[in-house]
């Protein structure tokens, strides 16, 4: 019977107990950053910290994962939030919860199906050209916060058109809470880290300069949260906007999928075991439908606070239960001192995050590495920031991929040999030939040609496969040779059914050699079997080349 629940192991309590503390010290600055950030409040972002974390470590397939609201799954949800807004003011936000809850649902439909091996099979350039979009829009659109003023409608666009006459008015002392903040994040030494993290370092530091310098209402805060459990929201919609919905749950999920699962692997090279991509999926899906179903910010797995985790002790799911629990106890009973907390140091702290999201150690080397997977990562961070994620990421994969076709094209038509002609004089031959085979085919008298195919043949061999059926014309026997060919796709299938039957009504004789079972299986059942009879279909390629030589001279003889 399949386990349903996440790994707990009672023989690892303190080092759990250890871990989940530690991670909900670092969760707390952060969910309130990203709570703020998208536009929800400070309490989605609390409410999906505790929601996400509590039902990923419950369920998921990742011992030491800690699961919370992250930079990239804040900035796709900040979108959302806008679209729904704009286009119904009084259920935008509750249908932006609705999609959050549908993000659950395609999350778990991906375990069911077992997509998990594949969620994350995407080419780098694109990965890194998206994440380091996202950080980009993280840090755009929380500049006017840094300045003292609330953002401007418009989103990425809106923010920097806006950015000039926000500097003429920016507010000196929620500038200076915001890159106090920053400076702490950046230039926290080592030591202290080890004992108190940067981001709650800030977030104190920040607040209580903020209420000694400022004074508690001469600055913009959080505000109140309303204390106690969230009450659950009903899954709001109207037909008109579903499709939306529908799209950008989609694209919630697969972020959220991708952003999970790396971390998992993270995780995995720290406490050298394994995870299950299929039961983390569902794991990430029940606790994103919960969020939403409470009102909170979509989520993934986090890495600082995963590395905290291990780092601290955890090794068990028993940590992130413990983070969850933690975190929801200080949330629901410090609430009234979160409402002082500046937005301006919310926004050092989220400033801090798009620029840790960035990669810049392969955006330094990405032009010595590949001019076009460079151009491609660069298409794609322009994309994310200015037009939309779902449009990068799809002109992304559909550009990368069309190079990954050509490349094999050019591999694949580089396994395909015509040998034999008198006007080959390259010396060229087919792999482990022996010196009788090669003798064989160096030999003009005989007449006997041999295509010979090597590597997986899928679509991109096909076009090689079919231009050798117009160097056939000095040919009397025809040797098709797959004993290098491990795998035989429809499409070279079908090229190589055109260059026998090419050459069946140009009298040359054709042989099959060195089939296994999937290439005989394919190639039967296109009925080559009645173009070539059973006993041209010969084992060995010394054997075809023999047979394909005496057949030659038992019909020179009989003519003769």
């Amino acid at each position: 019977m399949p386990r349903i629940l996440n790994q707990i192991d009672f023989r690892h309590v303190r080092g759990d107990l250890f871990g989940g503390l530690t991670a909900a010290v670092i969760a707390l600055p952060m969910a309130l950053t990203f709570g703020v950030a998208s536009g929800a409040g400070a309490e989605a972002g609390l409410t999906g910290a505790v929601a996400v974390g509590l039902f990923a470590a419950l369920f998921g397939g990742t011992p030491t994962l800690i699961s919370e609201p992250t930079g990239p799954m804040t900035v796709v949800f900040t979108a959302v939030i806008a679209t729904m807004l704009a286009a119904y003011p009084e259920q935008g936000l509750a249908m932006a919860f609705t999609t959050v809850m549908l993000t659950g649902v395609f999350q778990v439909l991906f375990g069911l199906l077992r997509l998990g091996g594949y969620v994350t099979m995407m080419p780098f350039t694109v990965i890194s050209g998206f994440m380091s979009g996202i950080g980009l829009i993280l840090i755009i659109i929380q500049l006017p916060a840094l300045l003292g003023h609330p953002a401007p409608p418009g989103g990425v666009l809106g923010a920097l058109m806006a950015l000039p006459e926000l500097f003429d008015r920016l507010s000196p002392q929620e500038l200076t809470l915001g890159l106090v903040a920053l400076g702490l994040l950046i230039l926290t030494p080592r030591r202290l880290r080890q004992w108190v993290p940067p981001q709650l370092l800030a977030l104190l530091i920040g607040t209580l300069l903020a209420w000694f310098w400022l004074g508690g209402d001469a600055y913009r805060n959080i505000g109140p949260i309303p204390p106690g459990p969230p009450l659950p929201q009903l899954p709001t919609f109207t037909p008109e906007m579903l499709q939306t919905m529908v799209i950008n749950a989609l694209v919630l999920a697969m972020l959220g999928s991708i952003d999970a699962l790396l971390t998992s692997v993270v995780a995995d090279s720290l406490t050298r075991t394994q995870h299950d991509s299929d039961k983390e999926l569902i794991g990430q899906g029940l606790g994103n439908l919960a969020s939403g179903i409470a009102g909170g910010l979509p989520g993934a797995g986090a890495t600082m606070g995963t590395v905290v985790n291990i780092q601290s002790g955890g090794r068990t799911a028993l940590s992130g239960i413990a983070r969850a629990l933690v975190l929801a106890v200080v949330i629901y009973g410090l609430s009234p001192l979160v409402a002082f907390i500046p937005k301006a140091v919310l926004a050092g702290i989220a400033l801090k995050v798009g620029l840790d999201i960035i990669d810049w150690r392969f955006l330094r080397r990405a032009h010595r590495v590949s001019r076009r997977g460079a151009a491609i990562m660069y298409g794609v961070i322009l994309m994310t920031v200015f037009v939309d994620l779902i449009t990068a990421v799809g002109i992304g994969l559909f550009i990368a991929n069309i190079l990954t076709i050509r490349r094999l094209v050019d591999l694949q038509s580089e396994g395909v040999q015509l040998l034999g002609l008198p006007s080959d004089d390259s010396g060229a031959t087919c792999p482990h030939a022996s010196p009788e085979e090669t003798r064989i085919l160096r030999d003009p008298s005989n007449g006997v040609v041999l295509l010979c195919l090597a590597g997986p043949l899928v679509f991109g061999a096909a076009k090689a496969v079919t231009r050798q059926q117009h160097l056939l014309t000095a040919a009397r026997s025809l040797i098709i040779d797959l004993t290098a060919v491990p795998h035989l796709g429809v499409t070279t299938s079908l090229a190589i059914e055109t260059v026998i039957r090419h050459a069946s009504e140009q009298g040359i004789e054709v042989y099959l050699t060195g089939l296994n079972a999937q290439a005989r299986k394919r190639l039967h059942s296109l009925e080559i079997d009645r173009i070539i009879p059973p006993e041209r279909w010969i084992l060995h390629r010394a054997a075809a080349l023999k047979r394909a030589v005496a057949d030659r001279a038992g019909q020179l003889r009989l003519a003769a």
